[in-house]
């Protein structure tokens, strides 16, 4: 499944995020990831110095989906400046329209 605007794919699918019970807010390209640390801290009680692999992982892929998100906003932005800034044509005395013969 490919997420529009993202360089990531979605690699679980709706089936297997709703059987893990996934909330619907962590539902992203990263879920994959989410479901088996989610099962670890289950056996594992929670204790926190478990599953710190799966837990590093995870939180690079959403870190990573953050970076694309800021770096594409940076350039939406750019683009913005660089279209306000460059472009500003006056607006004419004498519309185009009373020049035509």
């Amino acid at each position: 499944m490919e997420v529009e605007g993202s360089s990531k794919k979605m690699i679980a699918t709706q089936a297997e995020m709703v059987e893990a019970k996934v909330p619907i807010p962590y539902r992203d390209q990263c879920a994959h990831l989410l479901i088996p640390l989610n099962k670890c801290r289950q056996a594992e009680l929670y204790l926190p110095w478990k599953c710190e692999t799966e837990r590093h992982i995870y939180e690079k892929c959403e870190y990573e989906l953050v970076m694309e998100r800021m770096i594409k906003m940076q350039k939406i932005r750019e683009q913005e400046a660089n279209s306000k800034s460059g472009k500003k044509s006056p607006i004419p005395l004498i519309p185009n329209t009373a020049n035509a013969s």
